[in-house]
């Protein structure tokens, strides 16, 4: 499996756009008319939260303690054991915040082949990927990594004590959009797509409203993509 995840690290970053691309394979619905006639909200409700949630784990692991093991030449990498912040509750908040935005969006595209057959293809990639990099970090850091890992869990977030993390560091603002610019407009323009095009209710049917409101969307994500991606090139909005 470690094989495999070395493979898939080099692929990582295009995993979100495909898996994006995926939602919009035909599927049964995950909830239907057996929900009740207004069914569609309990997808969307549920999928809103799910993935608003995976965007908060992201954001509070980059605005406290950001990682910087990115890989280089396309391998496994890292400056150093980082274990303060989100990673002190969670071996890899990012990847878990990653795991709950692409569900959340399943859910919301009421999209049961997704929910069920392609996320827990995704689910597998991620695991062999964790473990290429751990592999790593054992190999690098030894005896730090393996007390890491006897304190806090790899996937399951510890709670207790997240509000002493908070409370007890500086949230770097900033250093989230900047890191997460390009994925948080992907993920907003899905969104947006999904709740207008699978879900003709919320438009009372109206194709014309429909496809304004979403053009005035992307429109505005456009411009905090440009807006930022412009603070951070300028400098002004250092990280």
């Amino acid at each position: 499996m470690i094989q495999i995840g070395n493979f898939f690290f080099k692929y990582r970053n295009f995993l979100f756009i495909v898996l994006y691309l995926l939602l919009f394979i035909p599927s049964p619905r995950l909830f239907g008319e057996n929900f009740g006639s207004d069914y569609y909200w309990i997808a969307i409700t549920l999928g809103l939260f799910i993935t608003v949630l995976g965007q908060l784990i992201r954001g509070g692991t980059i605005g406290l303690a950001y990682i910087v093991r990115g890989g280089r030449d396309k391998k496994v990498y890292a400056d150093g054991l980082v274990t303060e912040g989100i990673f002190n509750h969670v071996r890899n908040p990012l990847y878990v915040g990653n795991i709950l935005m692409l569900l959340g969006v399943g859910i919301l595209a009421n999209s049961l082949i997704y929910t069920f057959v392609i996320m827990p293809v995704f689910l597998f990639i991620y695991q062999c990927i964790v473990l290429a990099e751990e592999n790593f970090l054992k190999n690098k850091f030894g005896q730090d990594f393996e007390n890491y890992t006897q304190k806090v869990h790899r996937w399951i977030p510890k709670i207790s004590g997240l509000d002493q993390t908070f409370t007890s560091m500086e949230f770097k603002w900033k250093r989230w959009l900047v890191k997460e610019y390009n994925t948080q407009f992907i993920w907003l323009c899905g969104i947006v797509l999904i709740l207008l095009f699978k879900y003709p209710q919320l438009t009372q049917g109206n194709a014309d409203f429909r496809n304004i409101l979403a053009v005035i969307f992307v429109l505005i994500f456009s411009g905090y993509y440009f807006f930022v991606r412009y603070m951070k090139k300028s400098g002004k909005w250092a990280t």
